[in-house]
């Protein structure tokens, strides 16, 4: 009814009632108010061109998470698959990132030098990083843990880095590497003592105080028999993913001229995600690999 009210009296008083009305009406009219200059206090927190955009992610309290859900010490598969695997969808929505690395509980995700996405502002690209991967946390949790039940939440806080130059980058990831190794070393030797020496957790501590890695891989080979370099490349390097290009085989529909329709193999070359567990430091993999990295001088 009120509708043809408007138009009656627009009809009567043309001249006078058509401007008002499309002013009134305009989208970026209504969006404004008194109210807008509030926008004012937001920060810009857009990053520096020509750097990589690192988003590294941690487990909130996971210690505790592990020990609520009884992951198997010194490595859970499962918790590394699933971890892999929600790094993996973080990968599949945002294109824009070359490589991820991942050990343990964290996940670091390198954005192209030249990525525009969310026209580079860190809180976008870290909170969609993180919403993210800790929804594909829970959504694959099963895929994973079966009938295991996840008791509750878990939580990844994040944080943006900036690389200038491949060299920066490049050693940026050797760190986390080496952090792998470090730390899987004197895990497997505590978990080693406590689970097969029968020490206790202060106990193992105490033992392994000053040692040093030769110090741990001795332990391990002459008390236990365990050469440490035969250990999973899974733990003791850590997850890149990259993206690959592969060639796939498709079956495809069609009729040709005067012939009766036929199933024809269609081969197509696609982007994938692709997992690697290897020495990220040395060269050979980014020789093998030289997309991932842009070059210095654009």
């Amino acid at each position: 009814m009120l509708t043809g009210k408007v138009s009656r009296f627009v009809g009567r008083v043309r001249s006078c009632v058509v401007i008002p009305l499309a002013r009134v009406f305009t989208s970026s009219n209504m969006a404004k108010s008194k109210f807008e200059y509030v926008r004012n206090f937001e920060t810009d927190d857009t990053c520096l061109r020509n750097c990589y955009i690192v988003v590294r992610l941690d487990g909130r309290n996971f210690h505790r998470f592990a020990e609520q859900h009884q992951f198997t010490k010194p490595n859970d598969n499962r918790a590394l698959g699933l971890m892999s695997r929600s790094a993996h969808s973080v990968m599949e929505e945002l294109e824009d990132i070359a490589i991820a690395y991942g050990q343990s509980d964290e996940f670091s995700f390198v954005f192209k030098r030249s990525s525009t996405w969310f026209k580079r502002r860190a809180s976008k690209l870290m909170t969609h990083v993180a919403s993210q991967f800790s929804s594909s946390y829970v959504f694959y949790w099963k895929e994973f843990f079966g009938d295991q039940p996840i008791l509750y939440p878990p939580s990844f806080d994040g944080r943006v880095i900036l690389y200038p130059s491949n060299r920066n980058l490049r050693d940026y990831l050797s760190w986390r590497q080496a952090d792998c190794h470090i730390n899987n070393l004197y895990n497997t030797v505590f978990w080693t003592l406590v689970q097969r020496a029968g020490l206790t957790t202060a106990q193992a501590e105490d033992r392994l105080k000053g040692t040093l890695a030769a110090d741990k891989n001795e332990i391990l080979f002459s008390e236990f028999d365990i050469n440490y370099n035969n250990e999973s490349a899974l733990h003791r390097k850590g997850t890149t993913l990259i993206w690959e290009k592969r060639n796939e085989t498709v079956t495809k529909r069609m009729k040709p001229p005067h012939e009766e329709e036929k199933h024809v193999p269609v081969i197509r070359s696609r982007r994938r995600v692709q997992a690697y567990h290897c020495d990220i430091i040395g060269d050979q993999f980014w020789e093998e690999h030289p997309d991932i990295l842009e070059d210095d001088n654009c």
